[in-house]
């Protein structure tokens, strides 16, 4: 990486971090989305569960101007959404946050295998996750690719810091796009060991 790369991404870190601490104030307990899209799924969610500050991230500025205005005309107080990818989101996270529950909803499955290493749901991914997650905090990870589901069972089983709860289901139901126009999904769910 260049210098003027990594001063980049430190003045963009920077940006985000000052925005997190507004966002997130004195509040502990976080719900993440990662990839929220145009936010069908977190709006749904922060409106059924009040209490409980949810972020939702995407790396489209267009999707996360759509989720914004479908946040407004909710009016809810208790939902962000950035532009950030994982990465920076969590380095830029406010120390005393921490995860309670974490949602990868029909993420890119990038089926070529030379795509393979674009994968979100990775080794080093599970471990800065839980790294900023409360003991018993859930990662929800769902698709309707069977060699992505297969992957990540596999990446998950390995995973010291996660443990899988076979038959597990989300803890709220609001299909995304991609969910309904799939014929059929895999649903994950891990525990924060």
């Amino acid at each position: 990486m260049s210098a003027e790369h990594g001063k980049l991404i430190a003045q963009r870190r920077d940006h985000l971090r000052r925005d997190l601490v507004e966002i997130v104030g004195s509040t502990r307990r976080i719900v993440w989305e990662v990839g929220s899209g145009h936010g069908h799924f977190l709006c749904a969610y922060a409106a059924a569960h009040p209490d409980n500050l949810c972020i939702g991230i995407d790396i489209a500025s267009d999707r996360v101007a759509r989720a914004k205005r479908k946040r407004d005309r909710a009016n809810l107080g208790n939902l962000h959404f950035i532009l950030a990818d994982a990465d920076d989101f969590l380095s830029a996270m406010p120390r005393q946050a921490r995860f309670s529950q974490v949602f990868l909803l029909f993420p890119d499955p990038w089926p070529k295998r030379r795509h393979h290493k674009n994968r979100v749901l990775k080794p080093e991914f599970l471990s800065a996750v839980a790294a900023r997650s409360e003991k018993g905090a859930c990662l929800y990870f769902r698709t309707d690719h069977a060699e992505y589901y297969e992957e990540a069972v596999a990446v998950v089983g390995t995973h010291p810091d996660w443990r899988e709860s076979a038959g597990a289901a989300l803890p709220f139901e609001e299909p995304t796009v991609f969910q309904k126009r799939a014929e059929h999904h895999f649903t994950l769910v891990a525990k924060r060991a």
